[in-house]
């Protein structure tokens, strides 16, 4: 994976959260079901988000975690720098204190050229982007599914 389990999770959160309609909220319990993720440890991971601005939480019955601004405006970076910072992209990937363009390690080229790529999908990529990426193959695979039932069914008549 290119970044921890806890950005992995609050992603998952962020486009099940994105699907949430405007002015409600997603309990922590709902989400974590949905997405098969330990509720206290996304417990956690949401309140820090929280904390930093991306979520906005509410407590009582109706009460849960919602996005604080549109899909479309929060990247991934925003995601993953929030809880993870930008250091595990600049360090070497050999785990040399000093490595650069004058003292390279030996992974030193394609480090660079893929830490690149990396931040750059990062950067480009939007919640609403992977939520519509998840709608649509949600679509596909339904589609796939009712015309395999009706060619069961064809076969058994």
């Amino acid at each position: 994976m290119i970044y921890s389990r806890s950005s992995e999770y609050a992603i998952r959160a962020f486009v099940h959260l994105a699907q949430v309609p405007d002015g409600r909220y997603a309990m922590v319990k709902n989400i974590a079901e949905a997405e098969d993720i330990p509720a206290h440890f996304l417990a956690k991971i949401l309140q820090q988000l929280a904390r930093k601005g991306l979520l906005r939480s509410s407590k009582g019955p109706t009460g849960g975690f919602a996005l604080r601004v549109d899909a479309e405006d929060i990247r991934l970076l925003d995601i993953v720098e929030a809880l993870d910072g930008l250091a595990p992209y600049q360090q070497c990937a050999s785990g040399l204190a000093e490595c650069n363009d004058d003292m390279p390690c030996s992974m030193h080229d394609s480090w660079v050229a893929l830490r690149s790529r990396i931040m750059d999908y990062l950067g480009k990529n939007s919640i609403a982007d992977l939520a519509k990426a998840l709608e649509l193959k949600k679509k596909t695979l339904a589609v796939s599914k009712a015309r395999k039932t009706r060619r069961a069914a064809a076969k058994r008549a």
